[in-house]
């Protein structure tokens, strides 16, 4: 197998980028979640594509579904990804597509060494169905979140497989499939590009005791365990590799800080770590290209959210970090993973039958000075088109 050295920049289409949430796992109940299904953007691709293209969002995360499009071991349908693909494809927005994003097929043993050849398989096969559909350099996200998915499923039960004290199995046979299916999908198309999306964290001690310090900087530690296992730093005996590591994506939201032990600190609070020295943590440790792969809040604090979060990616820029690219996540208002209810968190609504959806007008607005700051004026697609900061009334 012949390794390569990732391109130096991400070639991102935007700054800005637009996500699409697409958590397909199994709860706790066994209820099997399909936010694609839940928020509309399955119906309602090609209007969703549409709106975020005219905010200037020009590049965008989506999510095949690994159970929905493996219909029997080795075999697969792609009904459900073409639309999306040509959508966005009509929309001049280039996809992230994140091949698991918490679910996977029924009957497959998450533990055993099935799971990673199946994905495997799987990937190199989306590989080739994107190359099928485009020209353009293919990107994808393999394993969406492996250290929260590791804690989630595999510590405290919340989801598939709704095991309790084998998060760092868990986490290693994900990251085993995640080194397994970008291996795969180079060899289906070696221009693909890879983010790896992991929760970015501090973790404040809860005393100023020396093992209560300890014990939050070792937390503080692994959150970058995944990564590390992705490019061999860490038990290379799985498979990884400095060329498996590509996009360093790091997820930030606002209870993303904590007291060991305890509640959020937040923002403003003087235990707080500012998100700018964190990003830069994340890029010197790896020297790769960095990107908000998500962030968002909920309700009126969204535009606050963003305002913060732009600040500290000006900030980490300025002193030499290479971040590329903040995704907006989730893009669309979805029913809670939990209890169904709205979370309003998106830059757009719940659509009508018609696949049109309000558009939260504060977040509109905000975005449109960040673009202003990130981008200029104007900034040209792939295409050359230009594109307004802000959309052009219908």
């Amino acid at each position: 197998m012949t390794e390569r050295t990732p391109p130096a920049t991400s070639g991102l289409r935007s700054f800005f980028l637009a996500g699409f949430e697409c958590a397909s796992q199994r709860r706790a109940d066994n209820r099997r979640l399909d936010l694609l299904v839940s928020t509309g953007h399955e119906a309602h691709a090609a209007a969703d594509y549409a709106a975020v293209a005219s905010h200037g969002l020009r590049t965008a995360r989506d999510g095949m579904r690994w159970h929905r499009i493996e219909t029997a071991p080795g075999v697969y349908d792609w009904s459900s990804v073409a639309p999306m693909a040509d959508a966005a494809a009509r929309a001049g927005v280039q996809v992230i597509w994140d091949l698991c994003h918490y679910g996977y097929p029924d009957g497959l043993d998450i533990w055993s060494p099935a799971f990673p050849e199946r994905f495997a398989k799987f990937a190199k096969a989306a590989a080739a169905f994107i190359r099928e559909q485009s020209d353009d350099i293919p990107y994808f996200c393999p394993i969406n979140e492996i250290s929260y998915w590791a804690w989630a499923g595999g510590d405290m039960g919340r989801f598939n497989p709704m095991a309790r004290k084998r998060g760092g199995e868990l986490k290693r046979q994900l990251a085993r499939a995640a080194i397994a299916g970008t291996h795969a999908v180079r060899e289906a198309d070696p221009r693909a590009r890879f983010i790896c999306a992991e929760p970015s964290i501090y973790v404040y001690p809860s005393s100023p005791s020396a093992k209560d310090i300890a014990a939050a900087q070792g937390y503080c530690e692994i959150q970058f365990e995944a990564h590390d296992l992705l490019t061999g730093r860490l038990e290379p005996e799985l498979g990884g590799s400095p060329e498996v590591l590509d996009i360093v994506g790091v997820n930030f939201y606002p209870d993303n800080q904590w007291v060991m032990g305890g509640g959020a600190i937040p923002m403003g609070h003087h235990d707080y770590r500012p998100f700018r020295d964190m990003l830069a943590e994340a890029h010197k440790r790896y020297g790769r290209p960095v990107i908000v792969s998500e962030f968002g809040a909920e309700n009126t604090a969204r535009p606050a959210w963003l305002n913060y979060v732009a600040g500290e990616v000006a900030a980490a820029r300025a002193a030499g970090s290479a971040i590329e690219g903040m995704c907006l996540y989730p893009i669309l208002d979805y029913h809670g993973w939990e209890n169904d209810r709205i979370c309003d968190v998106g830059l757009f609504g719940m659509a009508d039958a018609d696949g049109r959806r309000p558009v939260y007008e504060p977040l509109a607005d905000e975005l449109a000075r960040q673009r202003l700051r990130f981008e200029g004026d104007h900034r040209g697609s792939a295409d050359g088109r230009v594109v307004p900061l802000r959309r052009e009334a219908s």
